[in-house]
């Protein structure tokens, strides 16, 4: 067997009352038939196009010789970095997937303009703009931060001398607006099978083409995958994705927040990719199940409150755990393909059991359409409620700065957290620049003693964007922002990278508070290398 589980305490008495129903319910032996009634008939229509994942190994296959094929030609012509502009499913498959196999693949789903320019310009060891290649993914072919990354590479590589015909390649939808562009300038296109949503999307043309010009070996990946599939498409009480549905969305009182520990893994960066599966998947309706990424020594895995299930990812799940803290826990081991196709069906799986269609994603849209207003209008922005320590703060609540000071402002946003609810940070700065805010996450969940989740904007719109305004209403924002005079003009459009992520964390912030009624504390860093340890000192 190429994955192993092993439960205890809550999470296998909860396994034991639910999988008899599953395997009773022949959902396994359904979903691999393609059978799109599983969830309900509102979601049909949704699931009749959307089940092509579970065919995504034999489907991939024809096409591995002509990325290799691709990879070979670009390195005889002296091109060895991979750049990857791609937003969701389209960008965490492969960046699990080139971090595990330890391979460079450099990815741009962020609107921050130091970012943008670092993916442009490189450095010294991985290469700059000469040695590039730019993959761009878009399911939609319409991704508005996909899109400005393309254009302003385009720009770039015409700049230097460079017809951006050789070093651009399209991966895309048939159909879709993008695949027009592809073809109408004499791109490389790639088009995936459209009967994949994006956040299933790891083994198709989206995973295999960025990762497989990386370096990445795809035939060992779909390799791993296919062992696993008969494994998932059986109604039997061994089927580890029956077993892992059961566990993370079972059970007469289900705990909704699901920690994931990566602890001795192989596997690096998992637990982003599963974040978004799940959280994009069942987050809706008012119900869901939230992911909480977590650290060996996060404070969630030593207060362990009763709405968080801890799935620990190890590096053998059948082998025995000496440590008592694994006690109701939900080990799980296997390969990287093993796990993108475990996790696949368990997801579909859960989303049967609490009622919702696991392949729409409602409420992405909302925040899209509100930054798109702000981009039109470009508004004046208010003034801050107050400024301290150079930090400005803006509120969607004035009692939220009542207290004047960072500290104060914290812990008055944390009192909103009710008792089943969550705390949820959301960066939207240069994450290579500020890789350290993720450890805000560390101090929130101990300040504020409920589980936290740490997002990077904009990526995080389009993973766990959807849970925080489709699921239960019960988490309280923290923005952060980058101010600066750096910023980056966007070839053809009337607005800059600046203005654009700017947009979007406005425009998110009035969807959560305005429509949704969620507390929203705004932070902009005016002078961001002093300003993020003043947040730190607040936050402790």
């Amino acid at each position: 067997m190429s994955f192993h589980l092993h439960l205890s305490g809550h999470a296998q008495d909860v396994v034991e009352q639910t999988l008899p129903g599953l395997v009773s319910s022949l959902v396994a032996s359904a979903i691999t038939a393609g059978d799109d009634s599983l969830w309900g008939a509102a979601a049909q229509a949704e699931a009749s196009r959307r089940l092509g994942w579970v065919q995504a190994v034999s489907v991939s296959r024809p096409l591995v010789p002509e990325i290799l094929a691709l990879r070979e030609d670009l390195l005889a012509r002296g091109t060895t970095r991979i750049v990857l502009a791609g937003m969701g499913g389209s960008s965490l498959a492969p960046e699990v997937i080139a971090q595990t196999a330890g391979v460079p693949l450099v990815i741009l789903d962020s609107t921050a303009p130091g970012e943008v320019l670092a993916a442009i310009d490189g450095d010294a060891e991985a290469g700059g703009l000469a040695q590039t290649v730019l993959v761009v993914s878009s399911k939609s072919g319409t991704t508005l931060e996909t899109d400005s990354a393309m254009r302003t590479f385009e720009a770039a590589f015409r700049d230097i001398g460079i017809d951006p015909a050789e070093r651009i390649v399209v991966v895309t939808d048939p159909g879709s607006p993008l695949e027009m562009t592809a073809r109408d300038a004499g791109y490389r296109l790639f088009t995936a099978d459209p009967t994949v949503g994006g956040r299933y999307s790891a083994l198709t043309a989206f995973g295999l083409v960025p990762t497989g010009l990386a370096g990445v070996d795809i035939v060992e990946l779909l390799d791993e995958a296919e062992a696993t599939l008969l494994e998932v498409a059986i109604d039997d009480p061994g089927n580890p994705a029956l077993v892992l549905a059961a566990a993370i969305a079972g059970g007469d009182r289900r705990r909704d927040k699901l920690g994931l520990v990566s602890d001795g893994t192989h596997i690096v960066g998992l637990p982003a990719w599963i974040e978004q599966l799940i959280a994009e998947s069942t987050g809706k309706q008012g119900t869901g199940i939230l992911p909480v990424p977590l650290l060996t020594v996060s404070p969630e895995l030593e207060a362990r409150p009763d709405d968080l299930q801890v799935v620990r990812l190890v590096d053998d799940a059948a082998a025995f755990h000496l440590f008592e803290h694994h006690h109701g826990e939900v080990l799980v081991s296997g390969s990287l393909g093993a796990q993108f196709v475990v996790w696949e069906y368990a997801t579909a799986i859960a989303g049967r059991m609490l009622g919702i269609d696991p392949f729409d994603q409602p409420d992405v849209e909302s925040a899209k359409t509100a930054a798109r207003g702000l981009l039109d209008s470009r508004p004046v922005p208010t003034e801050p409620a107050f400024c301290v320590d150079g930090v400005e703060v803006r509120a969607s609540e004035s009692t939220l700065t009542e207290p004047g000071t960072l500290a104060g402002v914290l812990d008055e946003l944390w009192s909103r957290v009710p008792e089943n609810g969550y705390v949820a940070i959301h960066a939207y700065v240069d994450r290579r620049r500020y890789a350290q805010l993720e450890g805000l996450r560390e101090l929130a969940a101990a300040d504020s003693g409920r589980p936290t989740t740490f997002g990077w904007g904009p990526r995080f719109l389009h993973s766990t964007g959807q849970y925080h305004k489709g699921g239960p209403a019960a988490g309280v924002f923290l923005q952060i922002l980058e101010g600066g005079e750096v910023d980056l003009e966007i070839p053809g459009r009337p607005f800059t990278f600046g203005q654009l992520i700017r947009a979007q964390a406005a425009g998110d912030a009035a969807v959560l508070a305005e429509i949704h009624g969620r507390p929203v504390v705004t932070l902009t860093l005016t002078d961001p290398q002093a300003d993020v340890m003043s947040l730190f000192e607040a936050t402790q």
